[in-house]
C-alpha cells in the first residue's frame, strides 16, 4: 500500500473549513514522509512538523467542542491574546506547519508533473530544490539554508524515493505517481484553505529561523 493513500485527507465542505480532529488525524502520519528522503537533515523538518502538531493538538483537546475547525482555534487565540497574536500558541504552530505541508505538496506535485533533470533523470534534486525554495527557504536564515543545500545534494534516487513511498513494495513508477496524484487532490485543497485562512485574517508573518 501507499504511504500517502493509507492516510488520505478528507474532502473539505463547500465553505473550505478544516475540521480540526480530521486534520490532526491525517497530518499526524505525514512526518514519516521525511524518512523517505533519506538525509538526516530532513529530520529537522520532521521534528518541526511533529512539534507543531503536538502544540495544535494540545489546544484542541482542551475543548474539542469549541475548536471544531482550525479557524475556531486561530480566531479564539486572537481574541484571547490580541497583543501577542499571531505569534502565539497554536496560531504560530499552524503557521509553521502549513509551510512544511506546502513543502510536501510542491515536491509531490513536481514529481507528478514529470519535472526532472534531463541529465540525471533518476534524481529528485530538482523536485526537492523547487519545494524548498518555494515553501521554506525565505523563512530560514543563512546558516539553516546552508544546511539544507547540503541535504538537497544528498537527495535520494527517484526510484528509491518512490519505492519508499510504496512502503518498500515493487510498484510501477506510473502507478506510484498516480497514487501521488490521488493523494494531492484533497491534500492540496486543505493546504490552500489554511493559507487562505491566514491571508483573510492577516496572520501571516515573514521572519526567519
Amino acid at each position: 500500500m501507499s504511504l500517502l493513500l493509507d492516510n488520505q485527507f478528507k474532502e473539505l465542505p463547500p465553505d473550505k473549513s478544516v475540521d480540526t480532529k480530521l486534520f490532526l488525524e491525517a497530518v499526524s502520519h505525514l512526518p514519516s514522509f521525511f524518512d523517505c528522503l533519506g538525509s538526516k537533515v530532513f529530520s529537522i523538518i520532521k521534528s518541526d512538523i511533529n512539534g507543531n502538531i503536538t502544540k495544535i493538538r494540545a489546544v484542541y483537546v482542551k475543548d474539542p467542542a469549541k475548536y471544531v475547525t482550525l479557524e475556531d482555534i486561530v480566531v479564539s487565540e486572537r481574541e484571547a491574546h490580541p497583543a501577542e497574536w499571531p505569534k502565539v500558541g497554536a496560531t504560530l504552530a499552524l503557521m509553521w506547519l502549513k509551510r512544511g505541508l506546502r513543502f510536501i505538496q510542491i515536491l509531490l506535485q513536481s514529481l507528478a508533473d514529470g519535472e526532472m533533470d534531463e541529465n540525471n533523470p533518476n534524481l529528485i534534486r530538482v523536485n526537492v530544490t523547487k519545494a524548498y525554495e518555494h515553501a521554506l527557504k525565505k523563512y530560514h536564515g543563512w546558516i539553516v539554508q546552508k544546511i539544507f543545500n547540503a541535504a538537497l545534494i544528498a537527495a535520494p534516487y527517484r526510484s528509491n524515493f518512490l519505492k519508499a513511498l510504496s512502503k518498500g513494495e515493487e510498484v510501477k513508477e506510473e502507478d506510484c505517481l498516480e497514487n501521488v496524484r490521488q493523494f494531492l487532490v484533497n491534500y492540496t485543497t486543505t493546504v490552500d484553505a489554511i493559507y487562505e485562512m491566514y491571508g483573510n485574517l492577516n496572520a501571516e508573518l515573514d521572519y526567519t529561523v
